[in-house]
């Protein structure tokens, strides 16, 4: 068991190290709202990382590589912790 949780975080870190490198092309539903004029929305609130972002560090690549390991970890995090509560109401 522990094997493949290595594995799995070592691929989520991998994944993390990658994802400053993904398409800036938009998707298909961005490229239809540019095509048809649309605009977002302005925000209500803008989240703890924006875009994939951590706004306080200058560097856009360290920025993403940065909001990549936390936002792996936080669902890491929280998943333990909800398998941790379903655990123990399961006995």
């Amino acid at each position: 068991m522990r094997g493949l949780i290595k594995t799995l975080v070592l691929i989520l870190v991998g994944f993390a190290f990658l994802a400053p490198f993904a398409s800036t092309d938009p998707d298909g539903l961005e490229k239809v709202a540019e095509t048809l004029k649309i605009e977002e929305p302005e925000n209500i609130w803008n989240g703890l990382m924006p875009d994939y972002t951590l706004p306080t560090v200058r560097s856009p690549y360290l920025s993403t590589v940065l909001a990549g390991f936390f936002g792996v970890f936080m669902v890491l995090g929280a998943s333990f912790a909800l398998g941790k509560v379903v655990a123990k109401s399961g006995k």
